[in-house]
C-alpha cells in the first residue's frame, strides 16, 4: 500500500519554443530530474528550490518545497524539518540512482522570497533559505550559485545537461497565482503526513 507524499515527479512536459528545447514545470510539492538536455522551470514565492546536478555527467533535477509552520521548530524532527528534508532526499536519490556521482554534485539555490506577508509569524522565507543551506552543508554538497530571500517571486530556468540557470526577477504580478498556490500547498501539508524513510547512499 502506497502512501500519500507531498513530493511528486512533475509531469507537466512541454516544448519550450523560446529555449527550442523540452521543457518540466515543477509545481509546489513536485520534482523533476533528467539525463536529457532539456530545461526544467518553476515560479518561486516563499517556496525554495534547490537545482542538483553532476557537473560531470550534467544529470541533474530540481525540487520545489515549502517548510510549513510546524510545532516544536526546535525540534530537529519537527515536522518542517521533515518536509524539506524528504524533498532534497527524494531528489538526491533519484539522481544518484539515474547515474550521478555523490562527489560530483553542486547545487544552485533559489527563492526564499517574503511574499506570503501575514502568512505566518516566522517569515517562512527565511526559514526556507537558512534550512536549503545548512542541509546542503551537512550533505557536503557545494552551492555554486543562490538568489534567495528579498521579496519579489521569481522564475527559474535550470538547465541540468549545462548547469545553466536563468532568474527573472517578477516585480509585477497581475495576478496572486504564486501566492494562491503556495498557501494551499502549505495547507496540504499541515494535513498530509510525510511518506516513508529514505536512506541516502
Amino acid at each position: 500500500m502506497s502512501q500519500i507524499t507531498p513530493e511528486q515527479f512533475a509531469q507537466n512536459v512541454y516544448f519550450d519554443r523560446t529555449f527550442s528545447c523540452d521543457a518540466a514545470k515543477i509545481l509546489p510539492g513536485e520534482y523533476y530530474f533528467t539525463h536529457k538536455d532539456m530545461v526544467i522551470v518553476t515560479v518561486l514565492g516563499s517556496c525554495v528550490s534547490a537545482c542538483i546536478r553532476d557537473r560531470v555527467s550534467g544529470i541533474g533535477g530540481m525540487n520545489h518545497f515549502m517548510l510549513p509552520d510546524g510545532g516544536d521548530n526546535d525540534s530537529p524532527v519537527s515536522a518542517s524539518m521533515r518536509y524539506g528534508t524528504y524533498a532534497m532526499e527524494v531528489l538526491i536519490n533519484d539522481v544518484l540512482k539515474a547515474g550521478a556521482r555523490r562527489e560530483n554534485l553542486e547545487a544552485k539555490v533559489f527563492g526564499g522570497g517574503n511574499v506570503l506577508r501575514g502568512f505566518i509569524a516566522i517569515n517562512v522565507g527565511e526559514r526556507n533559505a537558512q534550512f536549503v543551506r545548512t542541509f546542503l552543508k551537512a550533505e557536503n554538497i557545494r552551492i555554486t550559485a543562490e538568489d534567495l530571500n528579498d521579496i519579489h517571486p521569481r522564475k527559474v530556468y535550470f538547465f541540468p545537461r549545462t548547469g545553466k540557470v536563468l532568474v527573472k526577477k517578477l516585480k509585477q504580478m497581475n495576478n496572486d497565482t504564486v501566492v494562491i498556490r503556495e498557501r494551499d500547498y502549505a495547507s496540504r501539508l499541515q494535513k498530509t503526513p510525510v511518506g516513508g524513510d529514505i536512506d541516502l547512499f
